[in-house]
């Protein structure tokens, strides 16, 4: 069971997410605005946050890109706003997910538990591990989910950690999008692939350049560094 913030202006919507998330062992606060929601994580940090975009009183974007530059917490927006600008902008953010209204009660938990488990739990005992590229050194430690590039810390959402750990625990090997989808984001709908390059670029960036993965035109991705 976890506990999930469900931030929906729209009553209606909020009681039937609130719902279908009870129906499945979650315990549910709801929230219609963003003043409500800031003030509640003051007192209690929640295992995952449903966050609707357009709210009275701000713009979701703004919010989670300012929770995210504090702390780390799994977010899945929900949205009316369906266009692929609108979904990369939420995955550009850092967010886990992003799932369009309407939408089924199925795919919503499906979904929520997909977030859950690559959050919560180990994708793989891979331990602590180095490698080299250029003079650079990276670093992972799977106990604590931790990675560092000379020695500075890196800030990682929780989908690009799973992804760096499983592209450097196949070191050298090509991997397709269809492979990260399953192994590290666990979900496969249809015309995923774009959130995979999504969370690569980001990652990419937070690496400092983007040769630790190298891109394999027609099949997938290659981590680029030698392990030390």
């Amino acid at each position: 069971m976890a506990h999930i913030y469900v931030v929906e202006d729209n009553e209606s919507i909020s009681e039937a997410v609130s719902g279908y998330l009870q129906l499945a062992d979650h315990e549910v606060s709801c929230f219609g605005s963003l003043a409500s929601t800031r003030e509640r994580l003051e007192e209690r940090k929640p295992d995952l946050i449903l966050l609707d975009i357009m709210l009275p009183d701000g713009d979701g974007f703004i919010f989670a890109k300012e929770l995210l530059s504090k702390q780390t917490i799994p977010i899945i927006f929900m949205s009316a706003r369906e266009s692929e600008s609108d979904r990369i902008t939420g995955f550009e953010i850092g967010a886990d997910d992003y799932i369009v209204k309407p939408f089924s009660s199925k795919e919503l938990v499906l979904r929520v538990a997909a977030v859950l488990k690559r959050t919560s739990g180990p994708l793989a005992h891979v331990s602590r591990h180095s490698w080299v590229l250029d003079d650079h050194k990276l670093t992972t430690d799977e106990d604590s989910h931790k990675a560092a590039l000379d020695s500075e810390s890196l800030k990682l959402t929780a989908a690009e950690w799973k992804i760096l750990l499983y592209l450097s625990s196949n070191n050298g090997t090509v991997v397709t999008r269809e492979q990260i989808l399953d192994r590290c984001l666990e979900y496969s709908f249809e015309g995923y692939d774009r959130t995979v390059d999504t969370h690569i670029k980001n990652l990419r960036s937070k690496l400092g350049f983007s040769g630790w993965i190298e891109n394999v035109r027609g099949y997938g991705y290659r981590f680029a560094g030698d392990a030390t």
